[in-house]
């Protein structure tokens, strides 16, 4: 719970991120990084999943997701992948 509340150094909370609440910063932008669940992915697993194209683990990550939104009636918002982005750690 803490971690998805709380930002990190130059990382946001993802629960700013998912509520709309974060605005990216030129850096951000510069970094491909913009509002969406692909940031999110960023935020929790960045190093792993994003900046290095498609791979596995984020196409099943965004497949999961946009499976529980259909069950619960909800649009996924747009920016689902962080294919380009790079990762805040970078």
């Amino acid at each position: 719970m803490w971690f998805w509340m709380t930002a990190q150094g130059n990382k946001p909370s993802s629960h700013d991120v998912a509520l709309g609440r974060w605005t990216p910063t030129a850096a951000d932008t510069a970094a491909g990084r913009v509002p969406g669940y692909g940031v999110i992915t960023n935020i929790i697993n960045g190093g792993l999943e994003c900046g290095m194209g498609r791979n596995d683990a984020n196409v099943d990550r965004i497949g999961y997701y946009m499976r529980y939104c259909g069950m619960l009636g909800t649009a996924t918002g747009g920016n689902l992948e962080c294919y380009t982005q790079r990762n805040f750690a970078s």
